[in-house]
């Protein structure tokens, strides 16, 4: 008896799922990073992007979240949703890079979508990216440049950055965070000097006691904002944030709901990239465009930006937790990204191995004038 109904239960899974796919060309599936497809991160932003296009198109779509967040466990998750019917898979965050480096030879009728990064194997030795794989990189200098340029603009004279890991993605960020803030306080016709920046590397992407004094002290000492950048060391800051009566620029996805101290964001656009790049595969024939390559979304192809919509009230203003900065500066700085008017600069020369750039290099790197800089270890 029990047999029987082992085997009545699999043949009305297998039923579920044929009838859910909708689409001859296999199931798109996610596989969550460290978190869930709720985190309004990473996660959440593919997700949202997945989502979309699967169900607009009628096809079968799920996520897959690892037992382990390791390579190894990575790697188990991808097999699991291969065996699962996976044609296409999407994985969010540099962490997925030696995994799908590994999976884009397993599985060479598979497709892969690695957000944030690109293949290499675990020593870096080799980065080959297979025609299956598609790696998509952010200009995320562009998006840092439009939160600092913004913050300078709406009056925020002592500005903070506490970055994760220096890893290029967080450098970019934060170097495009001084060059914004460099060009709005020359616009402005301010001082030399007179915007300050106290910048910081956590060493790590966690919410942490530690994260949150050291944010705390920031504030103690005169910072008005903070762009916390990266991943939940941005919770650290919003908790102090709200008790020193402070603000915080959000990271990567829209992150006012998180807490009221957010004025606004520097986000990728995770979503829409994922949209575009699914299009290639399922309605464009054009895959070519994106496999085998690495391709950065910036300005230009919505793939960085401040926020310009409240999710779920198309009637709010998404800029109301400025205090003079509007939706029409924001468009305007943003036509110079978007037409290469401006042009952020995304690396500098740094003599430090792990990627902590001291003031003076940031200084000279960035040619900063108007912009002063300390950074604390």
């Amino acid at each position: 008896m029990k047999k029987i109904l082992a085997l009545m239960l699999v043949l009305s899974m297998s039923l579920v799922l044929l009838t859910g796919c909708g689409n001859s060309d296999g199931e798109i599936a996610l596989i969550t990073d460290k978190g869930n497809i709720d985190d309004k991160s990473f996660n959440q932003g593919s997700w949202e992007g997945v989502k979309k296009f699967a169900e607009g198109n009628k096809i079968t779509h799920k996520y897959y979240k690892p037992e382990e967040y390791n390579d190894a466990g990575y790697l188990a998750t991808i097999d699991l949703a291969v065996e699962g019917g996976a044609k296409v898979v999407v994985t969010p965050g540099f962490l997925f890079e030696v995994p799908v480096y590994e999976a884009q030879t397993k599985y060479p009728e598979v497709k892969f979508i690695l957000l944030d990064g690109a293949p290499h194997n675990a020593d870096y030795s080799d980065n080959t990216i297979k025609e299956n794989v598609a790696s998509v990189l952010y200009n995320e200098e562009q998006s840092g440049y439009l939160a600092g340029y913004a913050a300078v603009k709406d009056g925020y004279r002592k500005l903070g950055f506490m970055g994760g890991m220096a890893v290029p993605a967080v450098q970019a960020f934060g170097y495009g965070y001084l060059q914004g803030a460099e060009v709005a306080a020359k616009e402005l016709g301010l001082n030399d000097g007179e915007i300050s920046v106290l910048y910081h590397y956590t060493g790590d992407f966690a919410e942490t006691d530690t994260n949150k004094a050291t944010a705390k002290a920031m504030y103690q000492e005169g910072v008005e904002i903070i762009f916390g950048c990266g991943g939940s060391v941005g919770k650290s800051v919003m908790a102090a944030a709200a008790e020193a009566g402070a603000k915080v620029i959000g990271v990567d996805v829209d992150q006012r709901y998180d807490s009221d101290t957010v004025v606004t964001s520097a986000t990728k656009g995770l979503g829409a990239s994922v949209y575009q790049v699914l299009e290639a595969i399922y309605k464009n024939d054009s895959w070519a465009t994106f496999g085998g390559k690495q391709t950065y979304f910036n300005a230009a192809n919505a793939g960085v930006g401040l926020p310009t919509e409240v999710i779920g009230d198309k009637k709010a203003d998404a800029f109301d937790r400025f205090n003079q900065f509007k939706k029409a500066d924001y468009e305007a700085v943003f036509a110079t990204l978007e037409n290469g008017t401006a042009v952020p600069v995304r690396e500098i020369t740094i003599e430090d191995p792990d990627g902590y750039a001291t003031a003076e290099e940031l200084v000279t790197g960035l040619n900063l004038v108007k912009v002063t800089v300390e950074t604390r270890q």
